[in-house]
């Protein structure tokens, strides 16, 4: 994949982050002292605060709770943001009226900007969830509306993932946080067997994210994610790799701009035009944003 530019320089594109506002709806996983951090309302002035001293060019907004309302504000977020380029919500894929709901969606104020669907996959019971005939109803829905589907599981999860994949192989399935492998651990497999399987469909992509999270918030470094990072990178290569925050999630174990630099640390072998993929081509293409991020590239940055 060819190094995407933009007049500013360079394209880095954020492929993963989510904003809440606490005075409009509470955000039930944020449960306990651990996660007390998080308890607190972050917007896109935060978020803009954070990306301008990164140096990062256009993000991707992503679904935090099974919602219905949640997906149109971001929607709407995204139309008056000169930051995010798209936007990952969330619909009941089991629902029968999906295709309307994804219709209907797109007619919103910044429905232009929705380019994926995601579901809490990681806590449903059920490990075959995917693979449910009303599932795939969905995800086929999904398909023809020419939206991404991004997974957030566990490493459990990867085979029906990966049978799901197989058997809609017109639909791109985005890997989230690499199905949050156990870092704190440092065990590689069975979680490394089933990624590889996952990402050797050629209609797969995934992201450099949430594996520091994954690890001791403490004490981790970057020796102890580079397996992962390297797994990720050897299976899908840097053409189906993409660099995602987790922000404000990160934050639990590292600030943005730390973020952003340990990824370029794990991604240091690769040639300019392939870290030119992981930063940024490979959203711009799995999701669809160029002319989303080129718009945004011309406007002068809101202060």
């Amino acid at each position: 994949m060819a190094p995407v530019s933009t007049p500013r320089g360079p394209l880095v594109v954020d492929a993963h982050h989510h904003l809440w506002d606490l005075s409009v709806r509470d955000q039930d996983w944020i449960t306990g002292p651990a996660l007390a951090p998080l308890r607190r309302t972050f917007t896109e002035r935060d978020l803009r605060a954070e990306t301008a001293a990164a140096g990062v060019t256009a993000t991707v907004l992503v679904q935090t709770v099974t919602v219905a309302a949640e997906t149109p504000e971001m929607l709407a977020t995204a139309r008056d943001s000169d930051l995010i380029a798209g936007v990952v919500g969330w619909t009941d894929l089991t629902a029968p009226g999906v295709a309307d709901t994804l219709a209907a969606l797109r007619a919103l104020p910044g429905g232009e900007h929705l380019v994926g669907i995601r579901h809490q996959v990681q806590s449903e019971p059920d490990p075959a969830w995917l693979l449910r005939a009303d599932v795939r109803r969905g995800l086929t829905a999904l398909a023809e509306a020419g939206l991404v589907y991004d997974l957030v599981i566990l490493p459990h999860q990867l085979p029906a993932a990966t049978r799901a994949a197989r058997e809609l192989p017109e639909l791109t399935f985005v890997l989230d946080h690499a199905a949050k492998p156990p870092v704190a651990s440092g065990e590689l497999d069975p979680w490394a067997a089933d990624l590889r399987a996952f990402a050797a469909l050629p209609h797969t992509a995934g992201k450099l994210s949430g594996l520091h999270t994954e690890a001791d918030w403490r004490t981790w470094t970057v020796r102890d994610l580079r397996p992962y990072a390297d797994t990720l990178l050897d299976a899908f290569g840097p053409g189906r790799l993409m660099f995602g925050s987790d922000w404000p999630v990160c934050t639990l174990a590292a600030s943005y701009g730390l973020t952003l630099a340990t990824a370029g640390e794990l991604m240091e072998a690769l040639s300019p035009g392939e870290r030119a993929a992981v930063f940024g081509g490979t959203a711009v293409e799995t999701y669809r944003l160029g002319a989303h991020v080129a718009h945004r590239a011309s406007r002068p940055p809101v202060t």
